[in-house]
């Protein structure tokens, strides 16, 4: 299965959250097909740093303004735009508790926003989703036909239902108003760009490392996860652009571990004397997690190609860069 580019020079494209850590990636991508991109970003958890080496390029504009308060008026947003990707919300355990209205807002009423000057544009219309969508789940490897186990009151709700409402507000216009539309079922990422102090485990476990602390590991370190390089991840998102697939489709790695064999690793690659310390871990934290990737290999030609071993060495070589 291949499929073939869709969107490049002459295409004028939107990202929401464009400052942000994967969606930075996704702009770097698209530039670099020579699309007009205009980057959204509010700057609550993303930051100008992550796109300062494109804002002297004619094909990129960053745009400061918080999208659950509708499009601004800017000349950059006046014209038609061929795909929106709304790639918009903070993410990482933390965010969960300080940022809780925010992350439902931009889940809910942003959404809505951006479905409509899609049907208005005739965009392709690309909603970032989350395997948060299946909560703690009871099937694993989990298909994108699974419903979930999310507690829609527990302090991750309002990350878990955000997205979930966003998926049924997508479907909902595609079905109804014919709005050509993708959901992704994004699985846990990393990679270069990543806040330190975001909360997950891997930034917080190559801080800790780098700097000779415990390596705080969550409960007894046997709850699992799969992680992406987020070079892998953008190539897999771009093919889903590039479709006319609905999907949801999962995007992701196969390479599950637990929490406990990631700290240990990222402490080997980092050269520390660390130790590994385990401390409460927090409410509906999910035992396990990992894609099932027929969809993304059958209908969009998907594979990713970078071991954990190599995707931790350049986030930490990068780390390493920013903590000195």
């Amino acid at each position: 299965m291949k499929v073939a580019p869709r969107f490049g020079a002459g295409h004028r494209v939107l990202v929401t959250g464009g400052a942000g850590f994967v969606p930075s990636h996704l702009v770097d991508a698209l530039t670099g097909r020579g699309c007009t991109v205009v980057a959204l970003d509010n700057f609550v958890t993303g930051t100008k740093e992550n796109v300062a080496h494109l804002l002297d390029t004619p094909t990129f504009t960053l745009v400061e303004a918080d999208i659950s308060d509708g499009l601004p008026a800017h000349p950059a947003l006046a014209e038609r735009f061929d795909a929106i990707l709304h790639m918009a919300s903070p993410a990482s355990p933390t965010d969960f508790e300080k940022l809780p209205v925010e992350i439902l807002r931009v889940g809910s009423v942003a959404t809505l926003h951006l479905l409509d000057r899609a049907l208005t544009d005739g965009a392709r219309f690309l909603m970032a989703s989350t395997s948060e969508a299946y909560g703690d789940p009871k099937e694993h490897p989990q298909r994108e036909t699974y419903w979930g186990n999310v507690n829609p009151i527990g302090v991750r709700a309002v990350y878990d239902e955000a997205k979930r409402f966003s998926e049924a507000a997508t479907m909902a216009y595609h079905r109804s108003r014919g709005l050509d539309a993708a959901i992704v079922r994004i699985f846990n990422t990393y990679g270069p760009r990543m806040r330190p102090d975001d909360g997950r485990a891997i930034p917080t476990f190559i801080s800790q490392a780098l700097r000779g602390e415990p390596l705080t590991v969550h409960g007894t370190g046997n709850q699992t996860r799969s992680i992406c390089y987020v070079d892998d991840l953008v190539r897999g998102i771009l093919l889903l652009l590039d479709s006319t697939e609905t999907g949801p489709i999962n995007c992701g790695t196969e390479h599950e571990m637990s929490m406990r064999k990631l700290a240990e690793t990222i402490v080997s690659l980092c050269g520390s004397s660390s130790t590994v310390t385990y401390i409460t871990r927090s409410a509906d934290d999910p035992e396990m997690r990992r894609p099932d990737l027929t969809l993304a290999r059958e209908l969009l030609g998907y594979q990713p190609t970078v071991s954990p071993e190599e995707g931790l060495r350049r986030t930490i070589a990068h780390f390493r860069g920013r903590l000195g």
